[in-house]
């Protein structure tokens, strides 16, 4: 009887679950048989779905359903509250496992270099984003003082951060925010949030239904300047080929040309503004400059020397994420991903003699390609991933100790508490519990400690 493929897969969001999926479906593994364990730093599964989707987009938390299908498989095995690089290492791997799959994702922000974006009251959206869906790493509070707030990027993050930043705490509440993050908004004291995009509204990345939820709420005014609906000869050309560019231009159309009402919270889309400058006193945040921008012809934009300066004590980036490098493995810094052919990844991306891939390492998901893309796009990566592992099965190097209960062994024995899917279970029960006691559908747990109390075995 032949020995099934051994395959860790580091990081448990959506890249990994997918990957653990296509491993499971491949005919290869069908005759073969494949053993898959899930590592994941947090005590809970699903990454960005549970630590980077606001609280008030439970559509887009319905893929959870989905990716719980695959970890209800016998094949898959969760590991959490493990800590690659640190409880584990990738010479430990190659103990236990024939192959290794990074799909760590994309967690910080990536860098805006404008002068003054270390003033106190300069934010990264990742940061707010973990706040206030309770990831256990990040500060329990939040400053929310400033009254008038901009929000840097048009992207669906812009819009989560700039929505959440305009409700108010009691119309989150019924979402599945913890109680530090209720208290938090509901003394939140922002009127005014401001979306600054560089270039105009046919080269927005916001998709049509995220964009048209901002305008459901009854304390929200959406208002957009008709001198910021403009298009040249390249706008034009995406709204013909693509039917969401043309949506979202639509939308914005319309919302330019309509009465404003009298809803208490404004939030203003800004187009052709390109952030030039923080301004502060004090070491703290005062303003925002930005250059006015006009279309060059093709659906890009150039300054045009004009300048404007907006009253805002607080500024968001939520100009796109950017992975972090992972021990013993090659990166990237330049792109913020592991270097890698299709999912293989490579030793020296210059190299021209000798090996040119890790032995039995790959990548999938945003670490593999970049921070692009919705959240099923990363269903491709890894089918194609998986696809070159598979046609390498004859040249991987066998696990001395394939057996599953060895890496348990090993990790017991080195006094590490992790959590397991049936721990999940036991979680998602507790937190249900919690929602349940007022009239809530769940209450997410934030802190580590209480994680793993309700999640390991009693």
């Amino acid at each position: 009887m032949r020995t099934p493929l051994r395959v860790a897969i580091i990081g448990a969001g959506p890249a990994g679950i997918y990957a653990a999926d296509a491993l499971m479906k491949s005919d290869a593994c069908a005759h073969r048989g494949v053993s898959i364990d899930l590592y994941e730093r947090m005590p809970a599964p699903f990454g960005l779905i549970r630590y980077g989707v606001a609280p008030d987009h439970p559509r887009i938390k319905g893929i959870i359903t989905a990716l719980h299908k695959v970890l209800d498989k016998d094949q898959v095995r969760l590991l959490g509250n493990i800590d690659y690089g640190t409880d584990i290492t990738l010479d430990d791997l190659r103990q236990f496992y024939d192959a290794v799959i990074f799909s760590t994702g994309a967690n910080a922000d990536r860098a805006l270099a404008i002068p003054g974006i270390d003033l106190d009251g300069s934010y990264g959206a990742a940061d707010f984003v973990s706040w206030y869906d309770g990831h256990p790493d990040v500060p329990r509070s939040w400053p929310l003082e400033a009254e008038k707030v901009a929000v840097l990027g048009v992207g669906n993050v812009a819009l989560d951060v700039a929505r959440v930043l305009a409700k108010t705490g009691d119309e989150l509440l019924p979402t599945e925010i913890p109680p530090n993050v209720y208290e938090g908004l509901k003394a939140n004291k922002a009127l005014e949030v401001h979306v600054f995009g560089r270039r105009g509204p046919a080269q927005a990345k916001f998709t049509p239904l995220e964009l048209r939820e901002l305008d459901h709420s009854p304390t929200i005014e959406v208002i957009v300047n008709p001198e910021d609906i403009d298009y040249d000869e390249g706008s034009e050309a995406a709204r013909r080929n693509s039917k969401q560019v043309d949506m979202v231009a639509n939308t914005l159309e319309q919302w330019a040309i309509r009465d404003h009402g009298d809803r208490p919270h404004k939030l203003f889309l800004h187009f052709f503004e390109s952030p030039s400058e923080i301004l502060g006193a004090d070491g703290k945040v005062v303003g925002l400059k930005t250059e006015r921008t006009q279309l060059d012809g093709t659906g890009n934009v150039k300054g045009t020397g004009e300048f404007r300066v907006w009253e805002v004590q607080a500024v968001y980036r939520a100009v796109g994420y950017r992975s972090e490098d992972v021990a013993d493995i090659p990166f990237d810094d330049r792109t913020g991903t592991i270097p890698n052919e299709a999912g293989r990844v490579l030793i020296d991306p210059n190299a021209r003699e000798g090996a040119r891939y890790l032995d039995g390492v790959y990548v999938t998901g945003w670490i593999k390609r970049g921070p692009v893309g919705l959240i099923g796009h990363t269903k491709g990566d890894a089918a194609e991933t998986v696809a070159c592992l598979l046609a390498d099965q004859a040249r991987l190097t066998p696990a001395p100790r394939p057996h599953p209960d060895a890496v348990t062994e090993h990790l017991t024995a080195a006094g590490i508490a992790f959590t397991t899917w049936e721990g999940w279970y036991r979680l998602d029960a507790h937190e249900r519990a919690l929602g349940e006691a007022e009239g809530r559908e769940r209450i997410k747990v934030v802190e580590r400690a209480d994680m793993l109390h309700a999640g390991l075995a009693q």
